[in-house]
């Protein structure tokens, strides 16, 4: 699945024309992530971190469809990694570790989950200085 030009609000938040995948670099209010869990999960929201680029793809229906959003505006794949994020769970408790496109054994990590805790730590950092 490709996706079509990205529309910009402004030059940190980019919403994609279909309107499901939000991309940001800039922080977001915790109502704007439960407007965007409400449109396909309700209570969750699948999010793509960039570890390198420091921003984040939510709301798609698969992590696969935010990890291509992602690589089409420059991410590289070895910098993603799939998390939930879940809104209305106090903030210890929102990031969930658990996406297909984690699966790497040739980078080491042979899970669902994001087994480097340095990285889990990393995508954290990223998710709490993004959604405010």
């Amino acid at each position: 699945m490709r996706f079509g030009a990205a529309r910009v609000y402004n030059s940190l938040v980019t919403e994609l024309d279909d309107g499901e995948i939000v991309i940001i670099s800039a922080p977001i209010s915790a109502q704007r992530l439960s407007e965007i869990a409400d449109r396909r999960f309700g209570d969750m929201v699948k999010a793509v971190v960039d570890t390198e680029r420091r921003v984040v793809a939510l709301g798609g229906e698969l992590h696969s469809d935010e990890e291509l959003a992602l690589i089409e505006q420059g991410s590289e794949q070895v910098n993603l990694w799939g998390i939930n994020i879940h809104p209305d769970k106090p903030r210890s408790e929102w990031v969930e570790f658990d996406s297909l496109i984690n699966i790497r054994p040739r980078l080491g990590n042979r899970s669902r989950s994001v087994e480097d805790a340095a990285i889990r730590i990393l995508i954290c950092e990223i998710v709490d200085s993004l959604v405010r």
